[in-house]
């Protein structure tokens, strides 16, 4: 059982997505130039939903972090009564005796960071504390599994990470280690998957796919020319004190993704509860979710004026990007450029009604559409459209 989104969003003046440059990001679509955001800016918007809707709670939801050992000597520390260094020896010995790289130069917050970002369940920070807290007994500094110079010579990274694991007490080892490996009842792990090169046996298989979002139209990239004048400046010096440009663009975004129920419900471990829940979660955090680049100076804070939900039990999902490959545009006082975006798509779709197959399709839109026998149906609300999308899925997925 598979769910496909198709949105629809129109942004005002904004940069919500910047390349190495400081650019909005962009690309070549159907010959002509694009406004772009990446998938992975707009997942990370979605889990931001999670948090500042409520929609999943923290027991439910990942951390993408490099300060893990940070984290987990904070709580040794404010928690359990060890020391700041006693708590970070036994937060780095973990790091180390499982396995996982850190940086162990540098200062401040650089040092004891992991080699990569690990995706793991926010509640198991808490979870290994209480464990090194148990075990403070057979642990101490040198457990954090550093060797030293043997015949004059540095070990390799490898050597140390060995020396490092079978240094470790193993009944520490095999705990943390598990807590670590754990993705259950996670729910933004889940959806998007999780891949860690040096523990392959702890990967999840995303059960959510996201597309690049394409601008509709053809993209006309612009620079805001900003100053800025210092408030104590004297009265009688003309003048700014900073000066600079910024660019950006106003686009209409086609945004899509495609959930795999049956996947999710397997990275969930079968909670049929939790899994109504994450659905239920997920359509209303990729329709609400925004991403904040340059937010502070452009706000561009637009919701979706287009929303089209597909549910299938069989078949390949479909993108619909191919309904822009010529751009959509104004058209004189009566069509603006949603009016012209939702044309094109619904348009594209009864096009390819065989190809699609057959699948269960609901469609929102914050303006009247033109209605037909092969219309999708139209639902009034975007809750609705939430309830109706997940139930159809668990009632045909069960």
């Amino acid at each position: 059982m598979k769910i496909e989104l198709h949105l629809l969003q129109n942004f005002a003046p904004s940069n919500l997505n910047r390349d190495d440059t400081g650019a909005p990001k962009d690309c070549e679509f159907g010959g002509y130039r694009r406004a772009r955001i990446s998938s992975q800016c707009q997942k990370r918007a979605v889990r931001q939903a999670f948090e500042m809707e409520r929609l999943i709670d923290e027991e439910h939801r990942g951390a993408r972090t490099k300060r893990l050992a940070h984290r987990v000597a904070d709580v040794l520390r404010d928690e359990h009564e060890c020391d700041q260094r006693e708590a970070m020896d036994l937060a780095t010995g973990a790091i180390d005796g499982v396995g996982l790289g850190r940086n162990k130069k540098g200062s401040g917050d650089d040092l004891s960071k992991t080699e990569y970002l690990l995706f793991v369940p926010r509640r198991i920070v808490r979870d290994i504390a209480f464990v090194l807290n148990t075990h403070r007994d057979i642990l101490s500094p040198a457990d954090s599994g550093e060797i030293k110079e043997v015949g004059g010579k540095k070990p390799s990274s490898k050597d140390a990470k060995k020396a490092a694991q079978s240094a470790y007490p193993k009944e520490v080892k095999d705990k943390v280690e598990a807590l670590l490996e754990s993705a259950r009842s996670t729910v933004d792990v889940a959806l998007f998957g999780r891949m860690i090169a040096d523990k392959p046996d702890w990967n999840v298989d995303a059960a959510c796919q996201v597309a690049q979002a394409l601008s509709t139209n053809r993209v006309q990239m612009d620079f805001d020319f900003f100053t800025a004048v210092d408030d104590f400046k004297p009265r009688d010096a003309a003048g700014s004190d900073m000066m600079g440009t910024v660019q950006f663009n106003s686009s209409c975004f086609y945004r899509y993704a495609v959930l795999d129920v049956d996947s999710l419900k397997t990275n969930l471990d079968g909670d049929e509860t939790l899994l109504q829940r994450a659905i239920h979660a997920f359509l209303q955090a990729f329709v609400s979710a925004i991403p904040t680049g340059k937010q502070n100076s452009m706000a561009a804070h637009n919701p979706p004026s287009y929303v089209l939900a597909v549910v299938r039990a069989t078949g390949q999902p479909l993108s619909l990007a191919n309904a822009f490959l010529k751009p959509a545009r104004p058209r004189g006082e009566d069509v603006d450029l949603i009016d012209d975006s939702i044309a094109k798509l619904e348009s594209y779709v009864d096009r390819l009604r065989d190809l699609l197959g057959k699948a269960d399709s609901l469609s929102w839109a914050d303006r009247d559409v033109t209605t037909s026998d092969t219309s999708p149906r139209r639902i009034g609300s975007l809750s609705e459209l939430y309830a109706t999308t997940t139930g159809m899925a668990l009632g045909a997925a069960s």
